[in-house]
């Protein structure tokens, strides 16, 4: 079964990047004059994935929680390419907080342009608070803007410490935090081809209270997203 299930999850790749560019293709020229078209073609890919992992591979996805809306930051759990996928499919007016260097992937580069994304170089630390801040203070989009708080993917059972990056951006820009909670590196492992059957959640918790200081803030999102994250991967472990 796991052979199978291996072939399976190889299809499923496949399919996923011949998806990925056809949307591309299709959306460049409208992406280039509209930033809907770009939320369009965005959108629409992520849910061809959606599809694909659940046609090809049984892989569901259940989701939780309000949908945020409005001029937001989402601080989420991120341990894997899957919960990236989520976001843009749920969340009318997406936006990421990403990694530079992701920008200079054609296709996601240019997408990510498009959307305004804010663009952060790894191991910046102060500076790259600094840039971020710059990327966002030059859109004048409301977005639901996606932050990973641990600055990278993170597998189950491992231990990141979180960053500020949320907490600055909500004091700053004056918005809303809402916190994102998921169990998808429990069927899409990080560096792993294999997609595993099962049920991928993604639950959108409560907001953070306005009147947090900085560490306070990082403790609260910290301890509530890793519960509501380690209690899906728990109940995942039980199915």
């Amino acid at each position: 079964m796991v052979v199978i299930q291996f072939l399976l999850s190889l299809i499923f790749i496949f399919s996923m990047y011949l998806s990925m560019t056809l949307f591309a293709v299709l959306g460049a020229i409208p992406s280039l004059f509209s930033r809907k078209a770009t939320y369009w073609v965005v959108r629409n890919f992520a849910g061809s994935v959606i599809l694909l992992a659940r046609i090809i591979c049984g892989l569901k996805v259940e989701l939780r929680g309000e949908v945020p809306t409005g001029n937001v930051v989402i601080a989420s759990k991120h341990q894997s390419f899957f919960d990236v996928i989520l976001h843009a499919y749920y969340l009318e007016n997406v936006n990421f907080v990403m990694k530079q260097e992701l920008t200079y992937f054609p296709i996601v580069g240019f997408y990510g342009k498009r959307l305004g994304v804010a663009p952060v170089k790894r191991g910046g630390k102060g500076k790259a608070v600094s840039q971020m801040m710059s990327g966002l203070e030059k859109s004048d989009q409301d977005t639901q803007l996606v932050i990973y708080p641990q600055g990278t993917r993170v597998a189950p059972g491992k231990v990141m410490p979180y960053k500020v990056g949320a907490a600055v951006v909500c004091q700053r820009m004056n918005r809303r935090c809402i916190l994102a909670a998921t169990n998808v590196g429990m069927y899409w492992p990080k560096h792993s081809l294999l997609r595993k059957r099962g049920t991928v959640v993604l639950e959108y918790l409560g907001e953070v209270p306005n009147d947090l200081q900085t560490k306070s803030f990082v403790k609260y999102i910290e301890k509530n997203i890793e519960k509501a994250s380690n209690d899906l991967m728990a109940e995942a472990i039980l199915k």
